[in-house]
């Protein structure tokens, strides 16, 4: 099941600049996705094919980590706001939960 929402794209550490950019998933999202864990995720960005892996956010929240690359296909960039659909890729059962 996909979870759908808009999120701003963000630099992963403020002190790296050029770094791994996120999109912080809604903490209501979240459980919908399987639970606060690492898992890979695909879907869209922008309309856009999209694949990533969930992190885990220090204060108890998840991000979808979104590479250069895809963010060049999508036409967008740190600090745009961006629609994301998202589910567990193949393989990863999105029913465990590490809270």
């Amino acid at each position: 099941m996909a979870v759908e929402f808009r999120g701003t794209v963000r630099q992963w550490r403020d002190d790296k600049p050029g770094g791994l950019a996120v999109v912080d998933v809604p903490a209501d999202l979240v459980g919908q996705l399987g639970g606060r864990r690492q898992m890979r995720v695909s879907g869209t960005l922008e309309g856009a094919p999209f694949a990533g892996s969930t992190m885990l956010v220090a204060g108890g929240g998840l991000c979808v980590g979104v590479s250069r690359a895809a963010l060049r296909a999508a036409g967008a960039s740190v600090g745009d706001d961006v629609d994301l659909s998202i589910s567990p890729a193949a393989g990863e059962s999105g029913t465990r939960s590490h809270a």
